[in-house]
């Protein structure tokens, strides 16, 4: 039921960035109204890995994803939801991941990325004894939570405190002159913050299109969890070493793409990023690929999956079982990761515009605010 059609804010989207920008006006002692055109989180927010992969940042991405990484914690105390400190294990199965590793951690200040011998990797990985590993690298500063708890932890948290309230099934039509337009009628507030993702181009096409703003479509599964297997940190593999920027970044990393390209090119061609996470039930996240496109066939490739799945069976040594897939879509721009952008007076979007929403979104509330 509403009590209220009046409040400082207006966040439009129940998704992490949205409840992040929530989270930051209630800080500011703002009253907030959030509305989502859906009954709880659906989308990118709960079809991730649960993994805030800190360390793997440069730049100001960097600067956002450790302000992010204090705010899990300290809500995660608040709202008692599920929070691992243990970092992620970056593993080595060839000289060239082990370069890239190697010259990431010589460049970091002591102790932020470990590299590890192999017999230290498996033992955090649980990887059989004659799996390919030769090495690896603890990333210290990364987090894991359950993506499938935590957004909706955060909104019951959020439904509870004094000026904020959550409007379920209400879908934003426009805001002009403090007036939000809704399916469930006019709300008012002093500023609207929009918080939709890939959806930006159905609210505000002419900023998607000029911000190059399109959908990036991925494939996971759930795998069932495997006996006397536990977990701790996310892991990482030589494909993740080509997609996030700290890695990317390094010199060693040419060679790394020219030896995957000649040796392992199906990892390419699905622009594959194979990493895994534990769920607390014991269940594995694994994943994924990468396809860009303005919409996005709903079709999953089962050959993608098979590369995948064979991908993670080769580094555990184990079986896998898959009792879940599908089929994740964020918002995309090759011309930046995320988007602070004012399309009317009053009104901001707020987006992330790469697949680091669980890694930044805490951080990136903290910037747009800053800029008001």
């Amino acid at each position: 039921m509403i009590t209220a059609r009046s409040s400082d804010v207006l966040v439009v989207g129940a998704g992490i960035a949205g409840l992040s920008h929530a989270i930051a006006a209630l800080e500011r002692g703002l009253s907030v109204t959030i509305i989502d055109r859906d009954a709880r989180a659906v989308g990118a927010s709960v079809r991730n890995f649960g993994h805030a992969c800190v360390t793997a940042q440069t730049g100001e991405l960097a600067e956002l994803a450790r302000v992010a990484r204090e705010k899990w914690i300290r809500y995660a105390e608040l709202t008692g939801m599920f929070v691992s400190r243990a970092g992620a294990v970056a593993v080595a199965r060839t000289p060239a991941e082990s370069a890239v590793l190697e010259e990431l951690s010589g460049s970091r200040p002591s102790g932020q990325v470990q590299l590890l011998t192999a017999h230290a990797v498996r033992e955090r990985v649980g990887a059989a004894s004659d799996s390919t590993i030769r090495g690896g690298a603890l990333l210290r500063d990364d987090l894991r939570v359950d993506p499938r708890e935590a957004v909706g932890a955060l909104a019951a948290w959020l439904a509870e405190q004094p000026g904020v309230q959550i409007v379920w099934r209400t879908s934003f039509l426009g805001a002009a002159d403090g007036i939000v337009r809704t399916s469930r009628g006019d709300f008012r507030a002093e500023r609207t913050i929009v918080c939709v993702g890939h959806d930006l181009d159905q609210l505000y096409p002419e900023l998607a299109d000029e911000q190059g703003v399109e959908r990036c479509g991925l494939q996971m599964a759930r795998v069932a969890a495997p006996a006397g297997l536990t977990i701790a940190p996310a892991v990482l593999t030589g494909t993740s070493m080509l997609r996030y920027p700290a890695f990317a970044e390094t010199d060693a990393a040419a060679a790394l793409r020219v030896e995957m390209a000649a040796e392992d090119p199906e990892l390419l061609d699905i622009v594959a990023n194979v990493m895994f996470t534990q769920r607390p039930d014991g269940t594995l996240l694994l994943g994924d690929s990468h396809r860009y496109g303005l919409t996005q066939d709903p079709f999953l490739a089962e050959s993608t999956t098979d590369t995948l799945l064979g991908e993670v069976t080769r580094i555990l040594g184990v079986e896998l079982t898959v009792v879940e897939r599908w089929q994740g879509v964020y918002a995309s721009s090759p011309q930046h990761p995320f988007l602070i952008a004012e399309p009317s007076p009053g009104v901001t979007t707020a987006i992330v515009t790469s697949g680091v929403g669980m890694t930044i979104s805490l951080g990136l509330a903290e910037k747009t605010f800053a800029g008001f």
